[in-house]
């Protein structure tokens, strides 16, 4: 038995999509798992080496869910469930509206985007709603963050459907032994069993950062990461200060390794909501295994 997949990345996040609707998964699991492999972690792991399977930093599932589109289940590239991915999120939308689920919008007032579909689907930390944009872009509702922890010396942590640690670096980010400094924080007692994603992010200026991400499940550096860059973000604005107790929208631009994405959120009181994680979101190729 063989089932399906298709590859998407976002920003060089890639991920093995696997349509569950009919149960397909499920199948294929009770196939290889008692002859190849020693349980579902396991061949997850091996579907997402890069050298010895098809190679991605996730796998997901679209399956059914009742009041939505479709659930999405995410796995790490190390085959553990994993907490909500924001690329992920933005491509398994994608790889949706091409398998006609989602609404044709008639009217642009939809969270002010111009869009052409909109859909609904159910990830690890609850809902979120995608727009298929006009310019072939995905915007994905992030959910609301309304607590930021300032652990000083330019250090943030918070977390935005993952976990997120950031700091701000003055120097080159290309010369910060990133994997080695990260899994120093990501296994820490502060942070352990669970782990924390990492970040070192510098200020460009003008409403623009730049960054690089160690992911915990991934256990290395990714070239992006969509919770990463809306949580590098918001501490940006936060740590800025700008109009702290005013209802104010904002704009960040993102620059990863995989490249350019958008952060669109309004802050008040240390409250941030109506986010929105916008960029590409490109299908890659489809085989089956």
């Amino acid at each position: 038995m063989t089932i399906p997949f298709v590859k998407y990345q976002g920003t060089g996040n890639d991920f093995v999509l696997i349509d569950n609707r009919t149960g397909a998964w499920q199948d294929y699991l009770a196939m290889q798992v008692p002859q190849h492999f020693a349980g579902e972690r396991e061949l997850v792991a091996h579907i997402c080496h890069r050298r010895l399977g098809i190679g991605a930093d996730g796998l997901m599932l679209l399956q059914n869910k009742e009041g939505f589109d479709f659930e999405m289940v995410y796995f790490n590239s190390d085959g553990g469930l994993s907490s909500m991915c924001g690329n992920g999120g933005r491509c398994i939308a994608a790889w949706a509206f091409s398998l006609g689920l989602g609404d044709e919008i008639v009217a642009d007032a939809t969270a002010g985007f111009s869009a052409k579909k909109s859909l609904r689907f159910w990830a690890p930390d609850g809902a979120h709603q995608a727009w298929k944009l006009s310019n072939h872009q995905v915007a994905l509702s992030m959910n609301t963050v309304s607590q930021i922890i300032d652990l000083g010396r330019n250090q943030w942590e918070l977390n935005t459907g993952s976990p997120h640690f950031i700091q701000f670096e003055e120097g080159n980010l290309e010369e910060i032994d990133l994997v080695g400094w990260a899994r120093g924080i990501r296994y820490s007692d502060v942070y352990m069993p669970a782990g924390i994603n990492v970040n070192a992010v510098k200020i460009m200026g003008n409403g623009a950062i730049a960054m690089r991400t160690y992911e915990r499940g991934v256990e290395n550096e990714t070239l992006s990461c969509g919770t990463g860059v809306t949580a590098a973000a918001i501490a940006y604005i936060n740590d800025l200060g700008i109009e702290p107790k005013t209802y104010t929208k904002h704009l960040v631009s993102v620059e990863t390794a995989g490249g350019k994405l958008q952060v669109r959120f309004a802050a008040q009181n240390g409250r941030f909501e109506e986010i929105f994680l916008i960029g590409p979101a490109t299908f890659v190729f489809e085989g089956s295994f």
